[in-house]
């Protein structure tokens, strides 16, 4: 029997117990106005196993919007969509050691993204995601996403209306250089989506399942597009500190300033966590100190 496959409740709710004696390292984001509403004791697990076995723990009951969990999805989207060579003719697949939303090193680099899972590689994708739209585009991934997933995630518009009213200078700024050196075909409709897709919401069992799909073979995704997300997590999933998360934890991970977490273990299964109060690279702090106890206790690692 495989490792997850063993975790019983008892397990899974000491760890959680531990875990929020955690949470007061971190903090709300306060720039988006609705996110700033979160709980900050709030915490959620929600694990799908290959076997089919799910367990999960906590305030299950939350929504939350995926925000940068959604640009592992998107990476994936254009992987099947256009193949690994077009979409790489538009972003890399470097570590970033600035933050994610850095115009500093994106004009040091020369205008070309480090990779996906900053925001200059996510709006640079958006512009190319399939629809005439961003509502078009929003409609048609998220319809992909719970067709293959068997989520049921949705637009979360009061979210969105949120995010446009404090829309990111940083993210602006971004979007214009990508622009004016010609890597954005519409500015105004990457941006957009950018906005609108990071507001596709659901809970932490919508995450699991969509993480179920980078987990282990399946007829809907092919292998080679998911072995290439799950390097790409490993590498850039948790931003400047993602490497010193794989030495700790060991396992493809994504987050998003939403509180949500998914990290995937490879023939094994997917694990999905909310906790709203991030750290200063803007992670959450509960879910990767779970991570890393569940990983640990468990060997989890796929460098073990």
């Amino acid at each position: 029997m495989k490792e997850l496959d063993k975790l019983t409740t008892t397990e899974l709710s000491t760890w959680v117990q531990q875990t929020k004696t955690q949470v007061k390292q971190g903090r709300i984001p306060d720039r988006i106005p609705k996110l700033a509403l979160a709980n900050p004791n709030w915490f959620a697990v929600h694990i799908c196993c290959e076997s089919q076995k799910t367990i999960s723990f906590g305030d299950t009951s939350c929504v939350f919007p995926l925000m940068s969990v959604i640009k592992t999805f998107s990476l994936l989207y254009l992987l099947e969509h256009l193949g690994a060579e077009t979409v790489f003719g538009w972003v890399g697949v470097e570590p970033s050691q600035a933050p994610f939303n850095s115009l500093e090193q994106l004009v040091s680099d020369g205008g070309r993204p480090r990779n996906p899972m900053i925001n200059s590689g996510a709006i640079t994708l958006a512009d190319k995601l399939p629809g005439k739209d961003a509502k078009i585009r929003t409609l048609l991934f998220c319809q992909w996403l719970n067709q293959l997933a068997g989520c049921q995630l949705h637009l979360d518009e009061a979210m969105l209306t949120s995010v446009r009213l404090t829309r990111s200078k940083a993210n602006e700024a971004i979007a214009n250089h990508l622009a004016q050196i010609g890597h954005l075909e519409n500015l105004e409709i990457a941006l957009d989506t950018y906005e609108q897709i990071c507001c596709l919401s659901g809970g932490v069992e919508d995450l699991a399942l969509l993480g179920k799909l980078l987990a282990f073979a399946n007829s809907y995704i092919s292998t080679q597009n998911r072995t290439i997300v799950n390097a790409v997590m490993s590498t850039c999933g948790l931003y400047e500190a993602s490497a010193e998360w794989a030495v700790r934890i060991g396992l493809p991970m994504k987050s998003g300033i939403g509180g949500g977490l998914v990290a995937i273990v490879p023939n094994e299964g997917a694990i999905a966590c909310y906790s709203p109060a991030l750290d200063t690279v803007g992670n959450p702090v509960a879910g990767l100190v779970f991570m890393e106890a569940l990983s640990q206790n468990l060997q989890l690692s796929i460098f073990g």
